[in-house]
């Protein structure tokens, strides 16, 4: 039977993310894969876990395994609540509502805040998730250069000029895919174009927790005195992303109708891993854990870079992360990336093609980025010299 017919406009438009593709390559042992974009699994605190949640399926079971309320389990809301407050990122009349992982966040927002046909600026080039979620709800996207220094503000102000914006999706700390830090002038230049040209803002902040060098830069939200932005964050680097435990806060009269939105989606996120994570941040100091993933991450991005300087061609240029997980690599322009991909993939390296993280997926892009959080420091260093002999061959 054909299928095809029966598939709405809105899911035929949208490609598997290249990410989640490279997953199912993963099986191969003999991959050394720099595409994902998962934390360093020796970072999970697994142990502790599972004492915590053997201790809450004997002793609460009801509560953790029965239905509860779609803005989350109340300690946990506190704490995550709690986290926002301590960077200046909860505003009066401000609410949280708990998600299953920042990505239903940031979806359900765009559902609540966007109708069909109407514009969505993004930073070029982008997380393919958000972008996705985006592009399901039929809205236009708007594609604005990012810079060394984060998006650029002039060539948006010159598109809102000409261009009815409803919403602005960014990502200012360690962009996923660049790994670029948005500089505070920016932020409140992002800040006062809003006011002027009356948008609201996305703040996609999964990675703040995770800087390892320079200065710590406020968030947009904590710098807002109107109530422009939706504020989304996670538990995915800092804690276990399997777990999938986010938040959105912003205005209560915005997360009313986000509660409504999660209602139709899945009811609300499990109470036990959100218990789990509730107990787990009552009982241990995650600050600690957050100390140490800095560190693991900045001497792992340290050593990829100086991988980087050894084995790659001269002609290439990478972004030089403070934080994140991500080192976005620029070829001469015409490089062939997909079959640069393909010939890697040979060579047992995984990486992603940029041009999932395009508005326009369809149009050649010369970049590529690489993830150093995941594997250890010895298949770094294999992967990066097998990548720079595909490298100095192809381009």
């Amino acid at each position: 039977m054909e299928y095809e017919k029966y598939l709405s406009d809105k899911v035929k438009k949208l490609k598997a993310s290249a990410i989640r593709e490279m997953f199912k390559l993963m099986s191969d042992p003999e991959i050394i894969s720099l595409a994902g974009g998962s934390p360093d699994p020796s970072l999970f605190p697994s142990e502790a876990l599972a004492e915590i949640a053997a201790d809450i399926l004997k002793n609460q079971p009801v509560t953790a395994l029965q239905y509860g309320t779609t803005d989350g389990y109340r300690p946990f809301k506190e704490a995550a609540l709690n986290r926002a407050k301590k960077i200046n990122s909860v505003a009066e009349g401000d609410k949280i509502i708990i998600t299953t992982g920042e990505q239903q966040g940031i979806d359900l927002a765009v559902k609540t805040l966007v109708n069909e046909g109407e514009c969505v600026a993004v930073e070029q080039p982008s997380f393919v998730g958000s972008l996705n979620s985006i592009r399901a709800h039929n809205a236009v996207l708007v594609p604005v250069e990012l810079e060394d220094d984060g998006i650029s503000t002039d060539r948006f102000e010159e598109i809102l000029k000409e261009t009815r914006i409803k919403l602005l999706y960014t990502i200012p700390n360690f962009q996923n895919p660049s790994g670029i830090t948005m500089t505070i002038e920016k932020r409140k230049k992002l800040l006062e174009l809003a006011s002027k040209y009356d948008f609201l803002i996305i703040e996609d902040n999964p990675y703040g927790d995770l800087r390892f060098a320079g200065e710590d830069v406020p968030t947009i939200k904590s710098l807002d005195t109107e109530g422009r932005v939706i504020y989304c964050s996670s538990f995915s680097k800092i804690l276990s992303p399997g777990m999938r435990l986010g938040y959105v806060i912003c205005s209560g009269a915005v997360i009313d109708r986000i509660e409504i939105a999660k209602q139709a989606n899945d009811v609300h996120t499990p109470f036990l891993t959100q218990m789990i994570a509730a107990a787990y941040l009552e009982k241990y100091d995650i600050d600690k854990d957050i100390e140490r993933a800095r560190e693991v991450y900045g001497r792992k991005c340290a050593f990829m870079l100086e991988c980087m300087e050894k084995y790659f061609p001269k002609s290439l240029k990478w972004t030089h992360p403070e934080g994140g997980l991500f080192i976005m690599c620029t070829a001469p322009e015409g490089t062939d990336i997909d079959a640069l991909l393909k010939e890697s993939l040979k060579n047992k390296v995984a990486f992603v093609a940029g041009s999932g993280f395009m508005v326009d997926q369809e149009k050649p892009c010369s970049m590529f980025r690489l993830n150093y959080s995941t594997m250890p420091e010895e298949k770094i260093e294999k992967g990066i010299k097998a990548l720079g002999e595909v490298l100095h061959k192809m381009v």
